[in-house]
């Protein structure tokens, strides 16, 4: 934490007030040392010898003559002064004062600015762990939002499923119906004799487009199977069981080929593909 201008000069200032005080302090304990410590009075031994005081008495002093008065030695007062070792270490003393109040003073800021770096670092730490919640919500809502979808989808899926299997049955009754019902209507078309008349207008059409060869004899009868497309064209032809030779084979196989187009059934739900006939044109 970067420190302030105002907090650099109030720290000068008490520095500053710190060292004035502790030089009044080795001042006032000079001085109370000096007045504690009056030495005490000297006692000289002197020799004398008794005299008369007549004989000392001073000589008259001469009218209108003042005699000077002698000068006193002024007394020493208060104590003596320090010497350099004593200065030295109370300068020393002081200098340490003054290091231990600056100490003081920095332990104070860095107890301060390790109080503000934790405080921060708590601060730090909160938002950290608001943004990790905010973070795990957001994960946890879009996480339900995708599960929502997904289940929609597959709701839906199961549904479309169900409308197509739906569709798909009724197709197939549908169908079922229909092809019941062709197949009722066939035999209804077949047993009124529809097919049979059908049948019998093919055969007498090939028999009226046969060319009868040399070598064919009365009583011929022959099988014959006919592969049409819808519209009575003939697309192949075959024979089963016949008494004729080679020749008459081959002709009656011509006809059937000769007789395309076939005539077409009353009723559509008649049309078969393949057809047997039976040839037996002296009947």
């Amino acid at each position: 934490m970067a420190e302030r201008r105002g907090d650099r000069w109030i720290s000068v200032a008490q520095s500053l007030l710190l060292h004035a005080a502790l030089v009044g302090l080795v001042g006032y304990s000079w001085w109370v040392f000096h007045e504690e410590t009056v030495p005490p009075p000297h006692t000289l031994a002197i020799e004398a010898t008794v005299v008369d005081s007549h004989a000392l008495a001073p000589a008259a002093p001469a009218p209108g003559k003042p005699q000077p008065v002698p000068e006193q030695e002024p007394e020493p007062t208060g104590p003596p002064a320090p010497t350099p070792d004593e200065l030295a270490q109370r300068a020393k003393a002081a200098q340490e004062e003054a290091d231990r109040a600056q100490h003081e003073i920095e332990d104070k800021r860095a107890a301060e600015a390790a109080e503000a770096k934790r405080l921060a670092d708590e601060k730090a730490q909160e938002e950290e762990k608001r943004k990790e919640e905010e973070k795990r919500q957001q994960a946890d809502q879009k996480r339900q939002a995708e599960e929502k979808r997904q289940a929609e989808e597959k709701r839906k899926a199961e549904d479309a499923r169900k409308a197509e299997e739906a569709r798909l049955r009724a197709q197939s009754e549908a169908e079922l119906k229909r092809s019941l019902a062709a197949e009722e209507h066939v035999m209804a078309a077949r047993s009124s004799g529809q097919l049979a008349s059908w049948v019998a207008q093919i055969q007498a059409r090939i028999q009226r487009a046969w060319l009868k060869p040399p070598s064919a004899r009365p009583g011929i009868d022959c099988i014959v199977y006919v592969t049409q497309v819808p519209g009575g064209e003939v697309v192949n032809v075959s024979l089963g069981q016949c008494n004729g030779d080679a020749a008459v084979r081959e002709s009656i196989m011509a006809a059937a080929y000769r007789a395309s187009p076939l005539p077409q059934p009353p009723d559509p739900a008649l049309f078969e593909r393949n057809l047997e006939i039976h040839f037996n044109p002296n009947n």
